[in-house]
């Protein structure tokens, strides 16, 4: 028997596709944990309004790529049949034309005419809009997600697979199979320098290899015998920030290498001079500098929230919903991943965790509040599984975020519970994580601290019930006002469109625009 669910992404590929300008308009298909990201040549064939009022879509995000928004249930499943459609429509048009041989390409008159006006048009909109976004700020920020977030799938699968084994070896537990277990646990992580070296060098124009290759002198056990700086190197000295740089001027040493080498060289020379002087340069410079940065951002963190707990959690848990829906949370990989390095956990990770928390208290009192707007509340029943695992683009641009005032409310719950772990960590009991990518109770395997993982699972534990309750009755309270929540239940059902003139105050999406409410 066919799978049900397999049939309905499909479609919901399919739908997609042409609402996106059909597979010749599509220049790339790639998908994170929730959004399907979409590049695409002519921006002006994009039927956006009626892509966000497609049931499936919980919302939309436009950056260098056309992300829309599906869930963590269903992305990647849309993503591997939209990808496939993309294929299929191309063997047809290939074959297609073939047929028609020397069949004219436009009709007479002025349709080809108004298909280059509307491609010049397109394609005006997309220069103004890559520009829009082609500060050097953002693009850093792009290249920081497109070389650590491939490797997010595997973090959060060694990490969780590592917190288990941890609870077995604490218990007593399988105790002949621990070694295996911890070795593919640990696996991963013992190298995961190579990775972010292959994913930095191709980020940067260069070979992907040749990067992985540099990057891997980090980790290499030869490395305890060189001395720089007078002082002898360790193996891993570094970490991720060390590989990163490595690789980078791997790729910028390979580019200009391969300007001035004659072709019939270029296979001997380019790599090998590349190689060498990133190599060089990474062994007596970027290990010292990068491992000196790494235990200063180690320093910072364990200072910050030790010395300054609550209003420093209170301000991480407060911003970090904004930073999500804005894309800028990808910055902070590279601090999660040397914090574990350093530390073997991170502390930042649960008290941003806050935030979902804080949401999923504010979607539970909009539930509530909304009794009789079953359009909302279907939402919310849908958004809420993946909100408590940690997933909250569901909830944010489903339901919080175009109703503006609760997603206020939201992020005050999400600093609520940061002030809380904040607090707890300041009186000397952090609960940190050892792997990136999960939050919520997807956490729970992952979580570390100080004082052990008991305690550090009550910490967190406390604090997601923190987020709950003050997301909850801070926005039962204060996140509709009488009026708002009067009309919105006297709606059957609120339509998309109607979103910026019913809801209250809706907030501006990541473009700045009013972000178009989905209820259905």
């Amino acid at each position: 028997m066919s799978d049900p669910s397999a049939t309905g992404h499909a479609a919901t590929a399919h739908d997609l596709l042409a609402l996106v300008g059909g597979e010749r308009n599509v220049t790339s298909v790639t998908n994170c944990i929730s959004r399907l990201r979409i590049g695409v040549a002519d921006r002006a064939l994009v039927h956006e309004q009626e892509i966000r009022d497609h049931p499936k879509v919980l919302g939309v995000v436009e950056d260098d790529t056309f992300q829309i928004v599906l869930g963590p249930a269903a992305v990647a499943k849309v993503a591997e049949e939209f990808a496939r459609a993309v294929e299929s429509e191309r063997g047809a048009g290939a074959a297609g034309g073939a047929a028609e041989g020397a069949a004219p390409a436009g009709g007479a008159g002025g349709a080809g005419g108004d298909a280059e006006a509307l491609a010049a048009k397109g394609e005006a909109i997309r220069a103004a809009n890559k520009r829009r976004n082609a500060t050097p700020f953002k693009l850093m920020l792009r290249r920081i997600a497109n070389i650590f977030v491939p490797l997010i799938p595997a973090l959060i699968a060694c990490g969780i697979l590592a917190g288990v084994t941890g609870v077995f070896a604490n218990l007593g537990w399988l105790g002949p199979v621990l070694p295996a277990l911890d070795a593919i646990a640990k696996g991963f992580m013992s190298l995961i320098m190579v990775f972010v070296g292959m994913n930095a060098a191709k980020e940067f124009g260069g070979t992907p290899v040749l990067g992985g290759a540099v990057a891997a002198i980090i980790p290499f056990a030869g490395v305890a015998d060189v001395q720089a700086f007078g002082v002898e190197l360790e193996p891993g000295q570094g970490g991720v920030l060390g590989a990163l740089g490595a690789a980078v001027l791997c790729a910028y040493v390979e580019r200009w290498t391969r300007r001035w080498v004659p072709d019939t060289l270029d296979i001997l020379v380019t790599p090998t001079v590349a190689v060498l002087v990133s190599g060089l340069v990474t062994v007596y410079g970027l290990m010292f500098v990068a491992g000196e940065v790494s235990a200063a951002i180690g320093v910072a963190a364990n200072w910050l929230l030790g010395y300054a707990g609550a209003p420093a959690g209170l301000i991480l848990g407060g911003l970090f919903l904004p930073l999500v829906m804005l894309g800028l949370h990808q910055a902070l990989i590279p601090i999660h991943t040397t914090l574990i390095g350093v530390d073997g956990f991170t502390v930042l990770l649960p008290v941003l965790a806050m935030a979902g928390a804080g949401q999923v208290g504010a979607a539970l009192a909009l539930y509530l509040r909304l009794k009789h707007n079953e359009g909302i509340r279907t939402t919310i029943r849908s958004a809420l599984p993946a909100g408590l695992l940690g997933v909250g683009e569901p909830l944010i641009y489903g339901v919080t975020l175009p109703l503006g005032r609760p997603f206020l409310t939201a992020c005050a719950g999400g600093a609520v519970g940061g002030g809380f772990l904040g607090l707890a960590n300041q009186l000397g009991v952090s609960a940190g994580s050892t792997a990136i990518g999960p939050s919520g109770w997807a956490l729970f395997p992952l979580v570390q601290g100080s004082q052990g993982i008991g305690a550090a699972v009550a910490v967190y534990g406390l604090g997601l019930v923190v987020g709950y309750v003050a997301g909850f009755l801070l926005t039962y309270f204060f996140g509709l006002s009488r009026d708002a929540a009067a009309e919105l239940n006297a709606a059957e059902s609120m339509a998309p469109d109607d979103s910026s003139e019913d809801a209250p105050a809706a907030a501006p999406g990541p473009e700045g625009d009013p972000a178009q409410a989905r209820t259905a």
